[in-house]
């Protein structure tokens, strides 16, 4: 697995007890959801979003909503998660291997889009809350969002991460770099798209300081994503684009399956399996020692797959 070099503080001693401190991160994680799905509705300008709730046995609640078959969205998945347990997961102690074996609550919302258009970016964001029951508890943030196109365009990349300068400020940096390096196939030697911003174990400044900084980054997601979507949803495409669009996918498949410690999380967590992998592109093609033709637009897509400061 390729892991993340942060170097950031160690969780910090929680001042309020676990329970009351996860209400108002459920609260803003359910509300964003709302939000984002009825964007994401009104770029689709055809299909809803499904609604579900499930309560796990141990608490808590799963509401995973997913848009397919739209005019211009292939599959959407917009999940919500409340999870109670007696025992953090292996994925969920990776990098901090003593909190292994301790009760936990976590709140998280995660989403993924995948569009028809193969000029339209694939998009990811994920917010986490946990709180873990240690000797001590602890609590800790972590979470982001990047983006995948196929056919990059200059500008779209840049109001991506501009967008993230504005929301997160000087830590714009540092939240690349390890987006940089999380997002990133090795056995492919390339990244998973073009970036965007990712930190884990996050506890500066305190608790309101902290949920202060994931709201700018949920907050701002939208204003990221959409204009991409609305400057390129209409550009026409020929059925080349498509297999390769397909191809591309194919990428995103096998970071999801092989590296993404999310993915990990919700298979060891026991959550419902159709939820864990609804973030998987509905249609992908493997093609065997695939070569672009050189001088391509397809070709030129390995320029973007590494690491670059983009503003």
């Amino acid at each position: 697995m390729h892991e993340c070099g942060y170097n950031f503080e160690p969780p910090m001693k929680t001042p309020l007890n676990g329970p009351l401190m996860i209400e108002p991160v459920v609260d803003y994680f359910l509300s964003l959801q709302e939000k984002i799905c009825t964007a994401l509705e009104g770029l689709d300008q055809r299909e809803t979003f499904s609604l579900e709730q499930i309560k796990p046995p141990t608490g808590g609640l799963s509401q995973p909503r997913v848009l397919a078959n739209g005019q211009h969205i292939e599959k959407a998945a917009v999940q919500f998660t409340h999870s109670k347990g007696p025992a953090l997961p292996p994925a969920a102690t990776e990098r901090n291997p003593h909190f292994a074996g301790s009760a936990f609550q976590a709140a998280a919302i995660s989403l993924i889009v995948h569009p028809c258009n193969p000029h339209v970016p694939i998009t990811h964001m994920n917010l986490r809350f946990f709180v873990v029951e240690a000797s001590e508890p602890v609590w800790y943030f972590g979470g982001g969002y990047d983006l995948t196109p196929c056919y990059p365009v200059d500008e779209d990349v840049v109001l991506w991460h501009q967008t993230a300068v504005d929301a997160v400020g000087d830590h714009y940096q540092s939240f690349k770099e390890n987006c940089d390096e999380y997002f990133f196939l090795g056995h492919r030697n390339e990244t998973r798209g073009v970036g965007g911003i990712f930190f884990d174990d996050w506890t500066e400044g305190g608790f309101e300081e902290s949920f202060a900084l994931v709201k700018r980054v949920g907050d701002s997601f939208l204003a990221a994503y959409q204009p991409i979507f609305e400057r390129r949803v209409k550009t026409q495409f020929s059925e080349a684009e498509r297999d390769f669009q397909l191809y591309r996918r194919g990428r995103y498949a096998e970071f999801n399956l092989a590296i993404d410690r999310g993915t990990k999380y919700g298979m060891q967590s026991g959550r419902r399996i159709e939820s864990v992998l609804a973030s998987l592109p509905p249609l992908v093609k493997w093609v065997y020692d695939y070569k672009a033709e050189p001088g391509s637009r397809e070709a030129a897509l390995a320029d973007y797959l590494k690491p670059r400061n983009w503003l």
